[in-house]
């Protein structure tokens, strides 16, 4: 059992998502106790509760309940998965994730991955003298790792991984000779790591990865560890560590090692050259690494025809070595998101011997690859997996997929193709294609039955393109399909072809479709994306669209649809985003939009025929970002309850909902591995912005907008609108709206734009809009408002014409003058000069100084924080995307007021 294991360890590991690693490597040793225990359970010995000779049952050691109780004490368990650890249970043997020997009572293993506890590591843990496997990991441990673990010296395996630790790696880890597998992975520790890892002579695997901000300055201890197979010290610093590669080639049984972001650049002496050793690594991991071609005289000592992956990812290479070309068991190799130009013709020919042959799959997408995709990659017959996409390997289609009749997996997106595909090319593809994408390029042609070509669950993404004509077959088991943004015409009665409910995504928006939306859904119970915008579409909506119970994301906008909607849409509870806007929709605004869309974020009824009144129950929907009704035939009064909208209420960020992620079962290396391709769509709408319309994408998660405008509503705005502290965009223009804007208004100190204009709003400008300094976009025209307009940076730095038809209204930015008003002058703002507005450019010049100290500073911070926390990093660079959207528009918005304030 044991070898078994190993060897499925062994050919899943870390093969682009390091999740299979980690699984594999944490059942490893709950596969051989199984396997133990089931066989003492027979020879009479071994773990888990038991029977003495007598045949009765051995309990577990009050001295050992005692201290796991004290343990349990000191914790934070808010899963309760430790309810059943109770003083009034005599046996701990019983408790969950607690296991003993038959014999003995003594507790053996305590397996508490996953439960969510929080708390520190407490000493009376090390009561527990006859441990053998202790698992925390993936729990919220804080603090540091007591120095007395090294009485655990029975301990086989200690797995400590994704918690928040801290401080130094204790020393007395070394006592702990029985150890076979050790993982700090992920975690925030600091300092060298103990060179007292060299006792642990035992160790089979060792996983350092992104424990936090450590170093190696001396490798040698690495040498005694003769039993390592598996040695994974992704994101420690290697930059002190000279001979490091005699180090790794002293280990006789490692298999696989992982050096990612190891500063390896740095090592002023890696590799001594009086070395003989030869290397048996299968699996070789060295990314993001800022190598570059010269270094490669240490890497030759690495390879040798055991090597299956290699992976060189993110770093700075200008060349690959010829020596790479004849690793004869070489499946993968990974070169993505290097930064220095590559001739790709080169780049094969390095590759031209017995690795040719071997090579399944070749992952170098983001990369500065130049020339035409030359067809001397034909050589390589058993590539099954290309992805080479976002390099300059234009201008021509590639001939050489006709040859590789084992290709699953193509994608050449956004290499600056322009060609025209013939129909009779497309005949000689591949005909087990999982995986195609050849988007983003300027790629023409029609594009013929693609039933044929695609095995189950297949992926095709052809957007983006100039392919024309009418869509005639896909794959009936087609789960991605991508078209948009081509020059298709005709129906899309191909929809009723695929019937085997594996599409997830589809997207036809962007071209010149048209005809009826097919009442054939029923088999799309996957489906999470359904985007046919832009198209010329027409009738009502099928009612088999209700069957569409998984959709996130519906998106129907300018197209001719028609009639009602259909009430069995209400069925599609998983919605958050619904953008049915400039269509011919009528009826009234559908009360079960409230009820029934919990999780709607995004509602775009515009320019439509609804008719009626705004329904109270769209107040239900407390997570809405985004509501656009404008341009329909509303009537009657805004609802007061418009403040139960919590996410508008919020100040600041939430988490976006603008990401539609999915994913596709896939299997690496001839189908030994299964992992997944994760693929994600990025919701975007058109929205009115600051008087124009404008496309957001990437950011339409950041935006807070309410869009009423172009109806017939009447009435007061509701003072409960102010309540909306987070709202960005308002605007209630041409409708019928009376009374006096709510003194509160200013309250609303986030909104950029505000348009009131074309109502019969009466009274007084409230004074406290002089507090709205973000305001960058303000229309009030065509009202009756009367009074001085209030002072401020703001207000006044708009144009004349924003006051427009208010005959009432006087003072700056107005020529009227108010009573009492003895000069018709537009008063100066604070801290500007009279003559040539030098102290303008003075703030310009101190808003860049302090921008540069502030990103200095910040930056390094950030850098050490994320270096240390990695529960939070992948979270930060999700959040990073789009607080750089948020800060482009604040930024752009400062230098405009700034431009206005110096005109005024």
């Amino acid at each position: 059992m044991h070898q078994y294991t190993q060897k499925i360890t062994k050919i899943c590991i870390n093969i682009m998502n390091p999740c299979v690693f980690i699984i594999f490597s944490l059942l490893l040793p709950r596969l051989e106790t199984t396997t133990a225990n089931q066989l003492a359970a027979v020879e009479g010995e071994g773990g888990g509760r038991r029977r003495d000779d007598n045949g009765v049952m051995k309990k577990c050691l009050d001295k050992e309940k005692h201290a796991l109780l004290h343990f349990k004490a000191l914790l934070q368990d808010p899963s309760g998965h430790l309810s059943t650890w109770r003083a009034d249970e005599k046996d701990c043997c019983k408790w969950r994730g607690v296991s003993c020997n038959m014999k003995t009572g003594h507790v053996t293993e305590l397996e508490l991955n996953n439960f969510g506890l929080v708390g520190e590591i407490n000493h009376s843990l090390f009561n527990l003298s006859r441990l053998n496997l202790l698992d925390l990991s993936f729990n919220s441990f804080h603090g540091t790792i007591p120095s007395s673990i090294g009485s655990l010296t029975r301990l086989r395996y200690l797995y400590v991984r994704d918690n928040d630790l801290n401080g130094t790696i204790p020393k007395s880890i070394g006592s702990l000779i029985e150890l076979r597998n050790l993982d700090l992975a992920n975690n925030s520790f600091y300092g060298t790591i103990p060179r007292e890892f060299g006792n642990l002579t035992n160790l089979q695997w060792l996983s350092l990865q992104n424990v936090g901000r450590c170093r190696v300055e001396n490798p040698e201890w690495l040498s005694n560890l003769s039993h390592l197979e598996q040695l994974d010290m992704n994101g420690i610093s290697l930059a002190k560590s000279n001979h490091w590669v005699d180090a790794i080639l002293s280990l006789p049984k490692l298999y696989s090692l992982s050096l990612q972001g190891c500063e390896l650049s740095q090592v002023m002496h890696p590799y001594s050259l009086f070395s003989n050793s030869s290397s048996s690594i299968e699996f070789l991991y060295l990314g993001n690494n800022n190598l570059v071609s010269s270094m490669s005289h240490w890497l030759f000592p690495l390879t040798s025809n055991s090597l299956v992956i290699l992976d060189l990812s993110s770093n700075m290479l200008d060349g690959i070595p010829k020596y790479l070309g004849n690793l004869c068991s070489l499946e993968l190799l990974e070169l993505s998101n290097n930064s220095a130009v590559v001739e790709f013709r080169v780049f094969l020919n390095n590759l031209s011997g017995c690795t040719s042959q071997a090579l399944q799959e070749l992952h170098a997408s983001h990369s500065q690859f130049t020339g035409p995709l030359s067809d001397d990659i034909q050589t390589m017959k058993n590539l099954v997996y290309i992805d080479i996409n976002s390099c300059k390997l234009g201008p021509r289609i590639p001939k050489w997929i006709q040859t590789l009749k084992n290709l699953s997996y193509l994608d050449i997106s956004n290499n600056r193709i322009s060609d025209t595909i013939p129909l009779d090319f497309w005949d000689m593809w591949p005909s087990q294609l999982r995986y195609l994408n050849l988007s983003s390029n300027n790629i023409g042609g029609k594009v013929p039955d693609l039933s044929s070509n695609f095995v189950n669950g297949s992926v095709i993404d052809l957007s983006s393109n100039n392919f024309y004509g009418p869509i005639t077959n896909v794959s009936s088991t087609v789960a991605l399909l991508n078209l948009s943004r081509n020059k298709f015409c005709g129906g899309i009665s191909l929809l009723c072809q695929v019937v085997h409910g594996f599409l997830v995504f589809l997207d036809l928006s962007h071209n010149f479709l048209s005809g009826q939306l097919p009442d054939c859904l029923w088999h799309f119970n996957e489906l999470i994306v359904l985007n046919l915008e832009h198209n010329n579409l027409f009738g009502r909506l099928p009612t088999s669209v209700g069957s569409l119970i998984k959709l996130e994301a519906l998106d129907l906008y300018k197209n001719n649809f028609s009639e009602e909607l259909p009430l069995s849409l209400s069925n599609c509870t998983s919605l958050n985003s619904l953008n049915l806007g400039v269509n011919n929709f009528s009826g009234s605004v559908p009360l079960w939009i409230g009820e029934s869309f919990p999780r709607l974020y995004v509602l775009i009824l515009s320019s439509n025929n609804f008719s009626g009144t705004i329904p109270l129950q769209l107040c239900q929907l407390a997570g809405l970002q985004i509501l656009d009704l404008s341009m329909n035939h509303l009537h009657g009064s805004i609802p007061s309850c418009l403040d139960n909208f919590t996410s508008m209420v919020q100040e600041g960020f939430l988490p976006t909902q603008n990401v539609h992620s999915y994913s596709i079962p896939w299997f690496y290396l001839g189908g030994d591995v299964y992992d997944e391709l994760d693929e994600e769509y990025i919701d975007h709408a058109i929205i009115d912005w600051q008087g124009d319309k404008r496309e957001f994408i990437r950011n339409l998660g950041l935006l807070k907008s309410i869009d009423l405008s172009s109806n017939n509503l009447t009435g007061q705005i509701p003072a409960e609108v102010t309540n909306l502290y987070g709202l960005l965009s308002l605007n209630l223009s041409k409708n019928s709206l009376h009374g006096e804007i709510p003194e509160k208004i200013g309250q609303m100190k986030q909104l950029e734009s505000l348009d009131l204009s074309r109502n019969k709003l009466s009274g007084e400008i409230p004074s406290s809009m002089s507090s709205m300094n973000f305001l960058n976009h303000l229309d009030m025209s065509y009202n009756s408002l009367s009074g001085r307009i209030p002072s401020s940076t703001q207000l006044q730095s708009f144009e004349p014409s924003r006051y427009n038809g208010n005959a009432g209204l006087c003072g700056p930015p107005l020529t009227k003058k108010c009573p009492g008003d003895e000069v018709s002058k537009v008063p100066m703002v604070i801290g500007e000069s009279a003559d040539d507005g030098e102290d303008v450019d003075e703030i310009h010049g101190w808003f860049y100084i302090g921008l540069g100290m502030g990103f200095a500073t910040g930056f390094w911070i950030a850098c050490g924080v994320l270096l240390v926390n990695n529960h939070g990093r992948h979270a930060f660079f999700h959040f990073y995307d789009s607080f750089r959207d948020w800060v482009y528009v604040k930024v752009v918005l400062f230098f405009a007021n700034m431009k206005r304030v110096k005109h005024t």
